[in-house]
C-alpha cells in the first residue's frame, strides 16, 4: 500500500525553525519526484518546494528560497522540509505529494503565532 505520512508541525514563534517529515511507503522514494504543498485556511492548495529523482532539480515557491530546505534520507525513504525563519504567513497545513502514485499524506499543521 502506497502511504505517505507527514509528521513534524507544531506551534511556533515568528523566526523560528521547524522541521517537516514525510515518511514514504509501499514504495521506493529515492527514484520519484516528491513535493511539498500547503493550505492556508481559505486559501488554495499552493506549491512549496519539490526535489527530483537522487535528490537532483531542486525547486522552491518565491516565498520558501532561502529559508526553506528539502532533502531526502534514501535510507529512511523520508523527505524533509526544513523550515526557517519562519513568518505568520507560513501557517497552514504541509502536505508532501507523489506523483506515479498521486498520493497525498494527511497533512501536519504549522501555525506561527506569536
Amino acid at each position: 500500500q502506497v502511504q505517505l505520512v507527514e509528521s513534524g508541525g507544531g506551534e511556533v514563534q515568528p523566526g523560528e525553525s521547524l522541521r517537516l517529515s514525510c515518511v514514504a511507503s509501499g514504495f521506493t522514494s529515492s527514484n520519484k519526484v516528491m513535493t511539498w504543498y500547503r493550505q492556508a485556511p481559505t486559501k488554495e492548495r499552493e506549491f512549496v518546494a519539490q526535489i527530483g529523482t537522487y535528490s537532483g532539480s531542486i525547486n522552491y515557491a518565491e516565498f520558501a528560497k532561502g529559508r526553506f530546505i528539502v532533502s531526502r534520507d534514501n535510507a529512511k525513504n523520508t523527505i524533509y522540509l526544513q523550515m526557517n525563519k519562519l513568518k505568520p504567513e507560513d501557517t497552514a497545513v504541509y502536505f508532501c505529494y507523489e506523483w506515479t502514485f498521486n498520493t497525498w499524506g494527511q497533512g501536519t499543521q504549522v501555525t506561527v503565532s506569536s
